[in-house]
This record gives structure tokens, sequence and C-alpha cells, in this order.
């Protein structure tokens, strides 16, 4: 496998959403037209892998194999009926409140990388991810109505001790504003899918 694929191989794996050629030309600091050729050689290196090249419009992913579906689809369920982590609860806690959160402003106030229980949340369907209308280039996540519905409120203001809550949130938002605005930054950001 060349140094091409394999750097467009690490990216994909590294960044763990769609990027398009040009985000991944971009952060691997070549043309276009070497990470469309690298990608052509790591399809090829990965059809005999149980990962696989996925395309979808002018975006590319690392995702599993559809010879495995049927694997992970009971993965999926068994994750679905155990109960929620500690650092799960927190997360969602943390989006319930803010409503609009993106995964760096999330990882800041954490303290911790929130990536595999955003995903497991997103799985859930408990939250849901949207394209950031004033930097169309990240996301920001959102409790889902559903939620809402589980927990028998209609919006974040019904929670208990929600003033309470958010004042707190408020205080570690300003503790943490400055390392909180360089997560905002475009070029720190979660890139878009």
């Amino acid at each position: 496998m060349s140094t091409i694929s394999n750097l467009i191989e690490a990216i994909l794996f590294y960044k763990s959403e769609p990027l398009t050629v040009k985000e991944i030309a971009k952060l691997a600091e070549k043309d276009e037209e070497e990470i469309i050729a690298g990608m052509a050689e790591l399809r090829s290196n990965l059809s005999e892998r149980g990962i696989t090249l996925i395309e979808a419009g002018n975006e590319i992913a690392l995702g599993t194999s559809p010879s495995f579906a049927t694997l992970f689809e009971k993965l999926e369920k068994e994750e679905n009926e155990t109960p929620l982590t500690k650092a799960a609860l927190e997360t969602l806690a943390i989006i319930l409140y803010k409503n609009k959160i993106s995964k760096p402003q999330l990882d800041t106030i954490r303290g911790v990388n929130s990536q595999f229980i955003v995903r497991n949340l997103l799985v859930r369907g408990l939250i849901a991810k949207e394209v950031n209308q004033k930097d169309n280039r990240t996301f920001l996540y959102t409790p889902t109505t559903e939620l809402f519905s589980f927990l028998g409120i209609s919006n974040a203001s019904d929670l208990t001790e929600y003033t309470e809550n958010m004042s707190k949130l408020s205080t570690i938002e300003k503790e943490f504003s400055p390392k909180l605005n360089e997560t905002l930054t475009p070029d720190n950001e979660e890139n878009v899918e």
C-alpha cells in the first residue's frame, strides 16, 4: 500500500466521520488528484478486509464490511439494551442543558474525548447531529424529541433544578472560556461529513 493510501486511511480513521476529497487533501497537504488516486488504491486494498471505503455523494468514510451486517445488528441491539454509563449520562445532560453544542465544546466541558459516548447516544436516538449554520464545516449535537418524550418533558427548562444546573454549567464555561473559544475556531472544530 502506498504512503498516500495509508495517509488517507489514517486521516479517515482519526476523524471517524466522513470527509470530502477536498478536506482530505487539505489535511494531507496533497492535491486532490493524489487523494483520488490514493482512494482507488485504498479501496482495492480494503476489499478483502473487514473495513471498507464508503463513498456517499462527495463524502468518504471508513466503515465496516457489509458482510458483517448481521453481527453488528446483534452488537447494536445488545449495546442499546445495556444501561447508560455515568459518563454517557453526564454527556447527555450537557447536551440537554446546552441544547446545541459542538464536540470540541463538549470535550472541553467534560475534560475528556467524548467520541464513543456521542456515537452511542446517536445510535440510541437520544441525540441528533446537525450542520452548524454558522460554519457549514462543523456539527452541533442536540437532544431529540424521543429523548424529551422519554423524560416526559417538552423542553430542557422542564428539567429538575434547570436554573441551578444552568448556572453551574455557565460557571464551568466561564472558567474554561479561553479554551472553549479556541475550540470554536473553524481550524479546530470537527469537520462536516
